[in-house]
């Protein structure tokens, strides 16, 4: 099992944000504004969704690191940490799933 955590990963793309958009992809997509890499992002979420319906498990790992990464990276553009994120799926799991989403659906 790999040490490499979620935070990690954040610090890097925190890191690669500061860089110059000709030597870092994580800064390039991030000078494109909002939409590219917000167009990255769901990109990855349909090639994820591939890989799912097809039962091609590597392929699904492979484009989940993707996902996970272009998502850190639209939060990161956007301003928001990964605890935010965190603390949201903390405050959702304190009931049942299906009485959450029923919760989230009424507002």
């Amino acid at each position: 099992m790999s040490a490499f955590s979620f935070s990690d990963l954040e610090a890097i793309v925190a890191e690669r944000a500061a860089a110059s958009p000709e030597t870092s992809y994580t800064a390039k997509l991030l000078a494109g504004g909002p939409a590219l890499a917000a167009k990255k992002l769901g990109e990855e979420a349909v090639e994820a969704v591939v890989a799912a319906v097809a039962g091609d498990r590597a392929a699904l790992v492979s484009e989940a690191a993707d996902l996970v990464y272009h998502l850190l990276v639209v939060l990161h553009g956007a301003g928001i940490a990964s605890d935010d994120v965190m603390a949201e799926l903390g405050r959702r799991t304190a009931q049942s799933g299906l009485a959450e989403k029923a919760s989230r659906e009424r507002r």
